[in-house]
C-alpha cells in the first residue's frame, strides 16, 4: 500500500485565470453558450460590423480629442501657429481646435479619424437598415430590434451634429442659425424654446458647452445602451439567412462564434480601422481654418451640414414660400413647419412599417429566412420609393451649388426639385415594382423550363427548338422558395358588421398582393421537367445514336 500523495499539476496563467472568473462568475457557461452561437457568412452582413466598429474608432478617436478640446465660447485673441488668423478675435472653442489642428502631435489626424468615422457609421448603419427593409429581416420576432436599430440611425445623426458644431467656426454656426431659425418658425412656444437653448438671443454663449455635454456624455451613452440592446436581440432571436437548401426557418446555417467568427471578426475591425485611417491621412475634411470663427453678420453661400443631415436642409429649401399665416395673434410660419411635419412624419413611417406590414399580411409567423426583394415586389417598390424622397431632399439640399456650377436659374432648379420630390417616389415605385414582377415572371420561367443554352437544334420532324440547361437542387430552390400571400377579404365581425378598420386592411391587402406572382410548386416542375425541351431532344439524340 502506498502513502504517496498525488500533486496537483500546475496550470498555466491563462488556464488559472479562466479558472478564477469561472469559480466566481460562471464564465465557462457564458462563453460555452454564446460560443455555440451560429452566425451566416455573406457579405451583406458586414455593413452592421462596419458600423460597429466604427463607433469603436469613434471613442478612441473622441476620447483623444477630449483632452485638448475647450467647450467654452468666451472671446480670445488667437496667437497661435496660424498665421491668417493670427490676432484674431474667436471664441475660446474655435481657438482649441485650431490648437488641436496644428499643436497638437497628430491632432489634426485624430480630427479627421472622428469626422470620417462618424460618417462611415452612419452610412453603414443606414445602408445595414436598408438591407434588413429589402430582405424582409424585420418581420417577426425582429420588430423591436428594427425600432431599436432605428434609434441607434437617429442618434448617430444627433452625435454627428452635436459634434459638427463644437467647433464654433463659420460653417457649424450657420447651421446651428438655421437650426435656431427651425425652432422660432414653432408657434407661441418657438421663441422660449430658442431662449432656452442658447441660454439667451441666438448665439448666446453657453450653446457650444452643452452640445459637448451631449456629444461626450449622452449620446455615446445612449448609443452603447442600444447596440448591447441590439446585440444582444440578436443573439435571443437567432441570426437570419438568405434562402437555399436546408436553410428553415427552425434554423441558422453558417459558422459559430468561437473561434471562426471571432477570428474574422477581430481581422475584420482592423481592416476598417486601417481604411478609416487611410482616408483620414490622404483626405481633408472640414477645413475649419479656412472659415474662421463664427460671426452672425455676414452671410455665407454654399453652406450644407453633413450629409447625413442635408436632407432636412433640403426639406426647407424645397419647402414653398409665403405660407404665412397670422391666427390668433402668432405667426404660423407654414414654410418651416411643414418641413418638420414632413421630415418626422417620414421617420415616424420608418420606424412603424414592420408592424404596418404585419397588420396588412396578418402574418404570426417567425422568419429567420430572408427573402429575396424581387419576391416582395410592393416592399421594394416602397423602398425604392424611400429612398428616391431622401434622395431628392438630399439634393435639394445643394441647390445653390447646382445652380452655381452648371450655370442655371436656381428658381429652375428650386421648382425641378419640387417636381422631382413628388413625381420621383410615384416613379420610382412603380419602377421598381414592375421590375420586380418582371424578374419573378423570368425566375418561373427559368423554374420550369431551365436556362437558355444558345443551342438550337432541329427535332425529326423539323422543327427547331433551343435546348434549355435544367438547374441544379441549389438554384431551383432559390427561385422557388417564397410564401404565395394572398390579399385577405374584408370580412364581417361578430356584430355582423364590416368595420372600417377591416375594409382598410382588404384594401393595403389588394395594393400589396393583388398582382403577385404565384412561386412554381412542385407538381408543376415535375410537369415541366416531363414535357421540356430538353427531354424532347434527349430523346431525339437517344434515338439517333441508337439508329
Amino acid at each position: 500500500m502506498s502513502n504517496a500523495v498525488a500533486t496537483p499539476k500546475k496550470s498555466g496563467f491563462l488556464a488559472g485565470t479562466a479558472n478564477y472568473l469561472d469559480e466566481r462568475v460562471g464564465a465557462a457557461g457564458i462563453l460555452k453558450e454564446f460560443g455555440r452561437k451560429v452566425f451566416p457568412d455573406h457579405w451583406s452582413f458586414m455593413l452592421g460590423e462596419v458600423a460597429l466598429y466604427s463607433f469603436v474608432v469613434l471613442l478612441l478617436s473622441g476620447t483623444f480629442l477630449t483632452f485638448f478640446f475647450q467647450p467654452s465660447m468666451e472671446f480670445v485673441i488667437y496667437d497661435g501657429v496660424y498665421g491668417p488668423l493670427k490676432g484674431a478675435e474667436m471664441s475660446i472653442a474655435y481657438a482649441s481646435t485650431l490648437d488641436i489642428s496644428f499643436e497638437v502631435r497628430g491632432g489634426l489626424l485624430m480630427r479627421q479619424v472622428h469626422h470620417w468615422s462618424a460618417l462611415l457609421f452612419v452610412a453603414a448603419a443606414g445602408l445595414h437598415m436598408l438591407r434588413v427593409f429589402f430582405t424582409g429581416a424585420f418581420r417577426k420576432p425582429r420588430e423591436i430590434n428594427w425600432v431599436v436599430g432605428f434609434v441607434l440611425f437617429v442618434l448617430g445623426m444627433a452625435g454627428g451634429f452635436t459634434g459638427y458644431s463644437l467647433p464654433d467656426d463659420l460653417l457649424s454656426g450657420n447651421g446651428l442659425r438655421i437650426i435656431d431659425g427651425m425652432i422660432k418658425g414653432i408657434p407661441v412656444i418657438g421663441a422660449y424654446t430658442s431662449s432656452l437653448l442658447f441660454g439667451g438671443e441666438f448665439p448666446g454663449e453657453t450653446i457650444v458647452a452643452r452640445l459637448y455635454g451631449l456629444h461626450i456624455l449622452l449620446v455615446p451613452a445612449l448609443i452603447l445602451i442600444f447596440i448591447v440592446i441590439h446585440l444582444f436581440m440578436v443573439v435571443i432571436h437567432k441570426h437570419t439567412h438568405y434562402s437555399g437548401p436546408g436553410r428553415k426557418d427552425t434554423n441558422v446555417v453558417g459558422y459559430p462564434l468561437m473561434p471562426v467568427y471571432v477570428a474574422k471578426a477581430g481581422g475584420f475591425f482592423f481592416i476598417v480601422f486601417g481604411v478609416i485611417m487611410l482616408i483620414a491621412a490622404t483626405f481633408t475634411i472640414n477645413p475649419v481654418w479656412n472659415y474662421g470663427g463664427y460671426d452672425p453678420s455676414p452671410v455665407s453661400a454654399g453652406t450644407q451640414p453633413d450629409w447625413y443631415i442635408g436632407w432636412l436642409d433640403g426639406a426647407l429649401r424645397l419647402a414653398p414660400s409665403h405660407l404665412e399665416v397670422v391666427i390668433g395673434g402668432n405667426t404660423w410660419s407654414w414654410n418651416i413647419l411643414l418641413p418638420m411635419i414632413v421630415g418626422i412624419g417620414f421617420l415616424v413611417l420608418v420606424a412603424i412599417y414592420p408592424f404596418v406590414e404585419a397588420w396588412v399580411t396578418g402574418d404570426k409567423r417567425e422568419h429567420h429566412v430572408l427573402d429575396r426583394p424581387r419576391n416582395a415586389p410592393t416592399r421594394t417598390g416602397i423602398g425604392a420609393a424611400g429612398v428616391t424622397f431622401y434622395a431628392v431632399l438630399w439634393a435639394g439640399a445643394a441647390t445653390d451649388l447646382i445652380a452655381t456650377n452648371f450655370k442655371m436659374s436656381l428658381n429652375q432648379v428650386l421648382t425641378s426639385m419640387q417636381i422631382l420630390l413628388i413625381v420621383g417616389p410615384i416613379a420610382a415605385y412603380i419602377i421598381a415594382k414592375r421590375t420586380c414582377l418582371s424578374l419573378q415572371r423570368k425566375d418561373r420561367e427559368i423554374a420550369l423550363h431551365g436556362r437558355e443554352t444558345g443551342r438550337i437544334v432541329r427535332l425529326p420532324h423539323g422543327e427547331y427548338i433551343e435546348v434549355h440547361e435544367p438547374l441544379d437542387a441549389y438554384e431551383q430552390w432559390k427561385l422557388v422558395d417564397f410564401k404565395d400571400y394572398q390579399p385577405t377579404l374584408a370580412r364581417p365581425n361578430a356584430a355582423g358588421k364590416i368595420t372600417l378598420r377591416a375594409r382598410l386592411r382588404a384594401a393595403l391587402s389588394r395594393f400589396y398582393f393583388e398582382d403577385r406572382i404565384a412561386p412554381v410548386t412542385q407538381t408543376e416542375i415535375d410537369a415541366a421537367h416531363h414535357h421540356g425541351d430538353h427531354a424532347v431532344v434527349e430523346a431525339a439524340e437517344t434515338k439517333a445514336v441508337e439508329a
